[in-house]
C-alpha cells in the first residue's frame, strides 16, 4: 500500500479544491488502524442551527442548511432548510439551555416535511421562549 502526502489536491485540469468526488463506498482508516468502508455522504450532518427563541421572529446565531427561521407562537419555531431534504423521514435532535433555573424543561421536534423542521421548546408544561436553542439533522439530501 502506498501512502499520498500532499498539500494540495486538484482535479485533472481543476483547480485547487474544486469538483474532488468521494464515491459512496469510499474506504478510510478508522484511528484503530482498521480500514473500514463507508458512505461519507450519509455520515455527514445536513443541517444545523443554533438560535434565540427570545428575539423578534427566533434568529439564528448561526447555521449551517438553514435559509430562514419562522417564529410561529411562544416555544415555537420553524427552521427552513436551504436544500430539501430527499423525504421527510430524516432524523433530528434538539437541546436548549435555560438561564433562569426553571425546571421541567425539555425542547423537541415535533414535525417535519422535507423542507423544513419544526421545534417546541416546553417549560413547566407549556411553550416557552428560551434564549438558546440548538438543532442538528442526519439524513438524505434531495
Amino acid at each position: 500500500m502506498s501512502t499520498l502526502l500532499a498539500d494540495t489536491i486538484r482535479k485533472t485540469g481543476g483547480t485547487a479544491g474544486v469538483d474532488i468526488r468521494v464515491k459512496n463506498t469510499s474506504v478510510y482508516e478508522s484511528e484503530g488502524g482498521t480500514s473500514v468502508t463507508q458512505n461519507l455522504a450519509q455520515s455527514l450532518c445536513k443541517s444545523w442551527c443554533n438560535f434565540d427563541g427570545t428575539a423578534s421572529g427566533a434568529a439564528a446565531r448561526d447555521s449551517f442548511n438553514v435559509g430562514s427561521m419562522t417564529d410561529t407562537a411562544t416555544g415555537n419555531y420553524t427552521t427552513n432548510f436551504t436544500n430539501n431534504m430527499s423525504n421527510d423521514d430524516f432524523s433530528a435532535s434538539t437541546d436548549s439551555q435555560d438561564e433562569t433555573g426553571r425546571t421541567n424543561i425539555h425542547s423537541s421536534f415535533e414535525g417535519q416535511t422535507t423542507s423544513t423542521l419544526q421545534i417546541r421548546h416546553f417549560e413547566g408544561g407549556s411553550g416557552t421562549d428560551t434564549p438558546r436553542i440548538g438543532t442538528i439533522v442526519a439524513g438524505d439530501l434531495a
